[in-house]
């Protein structure tokens, strides 16, 4: 009986290994690729075209940085939408919703999690464009602003699912604990709990962040797609395009080993970077306050 157990034990533990082992193996050789594709763009192209302005590849001019601009206006205005809601969506549901607005609202926000991008892209074509060019008198609705409006919806589920268990996870002992010494509701929450759940709160912000910036199908279909570099604040209100949407966009137009194809897949490695350094930055900062809490409770 014991050898038995110990078999499965070793079997079980094997597969988790293997499991782990093979999702960096498997992220390895998807970056081995894409350099291999992106890199000779360097070659290719000359790097005073590349980090240009202008993206036009069928007169040669491969500038990515209205491409980069854009994904970056975008994502901020997405996470300023998405970070308020977000968290305050979840703390209503952890600290304040009764059970039964609880049960109803959490299986709520996981189908919304699920809901399919290109959905969210056509109600954004058809009803929300429309309301944004006749509101703000512009010539066109699909700009970035369009964009940072859906994309923090998507973000939106996503933070409020890992920031609401983070939070459920907070010892019902530290909330007492607070009460005991006479502070509100609100003061508790503030307080105690937020400052308890932080680093789940900022993985939280991280993953959002992370589905924005990566997001094709709906900026490609509401953002007006023109690369134009985004300067003053008046870029919210117009079109731009994002390095997601002119992958997509592209590549299935493009000839096999050219520059552009080959710019293309650089674009690819910009976007990965700016992932990893989200992800990093985001493992940096719950590692830090994991270590800080268990200095506090020994």
């Amino acid at each position: 009986m014991e050898r038995k157990e110990a078999f499965q034990t070793f079997l079980i533990t094997t597969f988790i290994r293997i499991s782990g082992y093979s999702t960096i193996f498997f992220v390895g050789m998807i970056l081995v690729f894409i350099l291999g594709q992106g890199l000779p763009a360097l070659k290719e192209v000359e790097l005073s075209s590349l980090f240009s302005t202008r993206w036009y590849p069928i007169e040669g001019f491969f500038g990515i940085l209205p491409l980069i601009g854009g994904s970056i206006v975008v994502t901020i205005g997405a996470t300023l939408i998405a970070v308020p809601f977000g968290i305050g969506t979840a703390i209503y549901i952890s600290e304040i919703a009764p059970r039964w607005a609880r049960e109803l609202l959490k299986p709520l926000v996981e189908v919304l999690a699920g809901l399919p991008s290109v959905v969210l892209g056509f109600i954004g074509i058809v009803s929300l464009s429309p309301f944004i060019r006749e509101f703000f008198n512009l010539p066109t609705g699909l700009s970035a602003l369009t964009g940072s409006l859906l994309l923090g919806a998507i973000a939106i589920p996503t933070i409020v699912s890992v920031a609401e268990d983070a939070l459920d996870s907070v010892p019902k002992e530290y909330r007492d604990g607070a009460f005991a010494l006479g502070a509100t509701k609100w003061q508790t929450i503030w307080t105690v709990t937020l400052p308890a759940a932080k680093s789940g709160v900022l993985t939280a912000i991280m993953l959002g962040i992370a589905r924005s910036i990566g997001e094709t199908m709906t900026v490609m279909m509401v953002t007006g797609n023109a690369p134009v570099l985004p300067t003053g604040l008046e870029a919210i209100v117009s079109p731009i395009r994002t390095m997601t949407a002119t992958i997509a966009a592209e590549m299935g137009e493009v000839a096999n080993g050219g520059s552009h194809y080959a710019v293309l897949f650089f674009i690819a490695i910009v976007l990965f970077l700016i992932s990893l350094v989200i992800n990093i930055a985001a493992s940096a900062v719950v590692f830090r306050e994991t270590k800080r809490s268990e200095k506090i409770l020994s």
